[in-house]
């Protein structure tokens, strides 16, 4: 493993679950399939809100050691971060937030990211010793602004770290998910009716 700085890194006990975005569409799926790597999702029928521009960057990038980046399930630490924003500001509606148990940490070949997979200086860490390499309050950061555009990139890159799985997350890791209305929990109760929904505003940036 390479030798850098640790700022304090990331304690086990502060991972209390692994977040992925989607449209609630996709609820029926994921909770017979799981959730798919973008290669793996791409053989069923699904509604995306993948960011085309940011696609374009991760699907020919490979994760060192290992596979195409686009061949592993991608989670976040905290879904409250500039992806969620992105898709807001692009008005996407409907959105729901899965709610992964951490032990997807201990699973073979799981590789933990110090930032957003598709950016240029993150770095890819075997998992759960990744843990140590992270900046914890960069990462559950309310924030990610600043007034040096230089540092904001740095931040906000860092508030994306991720969790890659390969080929799947399995339903049995998914306990629920949160939602930004009411409407949309009566939605994925409907759907789900084994998981636990609540609504969650401040994962919305709200």
């Amino acid at each position: 493993m390479d030798t850098f700085w640790v700022g304090g890194g990331m304690r086990r006990d502060r991972v209390k679950e692994l977040h992925y975005i989607t449209p609630k569409e996709n609820l029926q799926s994921i909770g017979t399939f799981g959730i798919l790597s973008h290669i793996e999702a791409e053989r069923l029928d699904h509604k995306s809100v993948a960011w085309e521009v940011i696609q374009d960057l991760r699907k020919d990038k490979s994760v060192p050691g290992g596979n195409l980046l686009h061949s592993y399930a991608n989670l976040y630490f905290d879904a409250r971060n500039p992806m969620m924003s992105k898709l807001l500001y692009d008005g996407k509606t409907g959105l729901v937030v899965l709610r992964v148990r951490p032990e997807v940490l201990d699973l073979p070949n799981v590789v933990i990211t110090d930032g957003n997979a598709a950016s240029g200086p993150t770095r890819f860490l075997p998992s759960p010793q990744g843990l140590d390499y992270l900046d914890e309050n960069r990462v559950f950061a309310e924030y990610w602004t600043h007034a040096d555009v230089i540092e904001y990139h740095e931040r906000k890159r860092q508030r994306c770290a991720e969790v890659l799985v390969p080929a799947s997350v399995l339903p049995e890791y998914i306990n629920g998910c949160y939602t930004l209305t009411e409407s949309d929990q009566r939605w994925c109760v409907d759907s789900q009716p084994d998981w636990k929904v609540e609504v969650n505003k401040n994962v919305y940036l709200r």
